[in-house]
């Protein structure tokens, strides 16, 4: 019997390094199982996502990996593990060692190496940045008369 792989994220200004994340947990098994964090969930921890959840659902959904895709309402996945019988759990690497408990229920964990690349919080400070420097420079003019 082939592996069912969960793959947890937030997935907020969808981006290339999702894709890659989600496309290894599809490589690890036969069922694909994502979660994707609620905006009230990802509001316990940091700001509240970009992009709200039901569009972000929708396109993890629209993908061709998943074969579900998931509300997720909380950080802790115990119970998730036991009712859905995950073997394989994906999470990037900027959550290293948060998911270890897992093991011990027999889940083989795996975390994403982002590395340097792009990130959603990398994304929103550059779209700040710019937009920061494009109102300095923004023609700021009064509109002519129109006749």
């Amino acid at each position: 019997m082939k592996p069912v792989v969960y793959v947890s994220g937030t997935f907020d200004l969808f981006h290339s390094n999702h894709l890659k994340m989600i496309e290894y947990g599809a490589g690890l098994g036969g069922t694909l199982i994502v979660g994707v964090s609620t905006d009230e969930l990802v509001s316990t921890y940091k700001n509240p996502p970009s992009v709200p959840f039901e569009e972000r659902q929708a396109i993890i959904s629209a993908l061709k990996y998943p074969h579900i895709v998931i509300p997720q309402r909380s950080l802790e996945h115990t119970q998730r593990v036991q009712d859905l019988n995950i073997d394989i759990f994906v999470v990037g690497d900027d959550w290293r060692g948060k998911y270890d408990y897992l093991r011990d229920l027999g889940v083989q964990v795996f975390y994403f190496p982002y590395g340097a690349g792009v990130s959603s919080s990398k994304l929103k400070q550059q779209i700040t940045k710019q937009y920061t420097e494009l109102k300095k420079t923004a023609d700021d003019h009064i509109n002519p008369e129109v006749v």
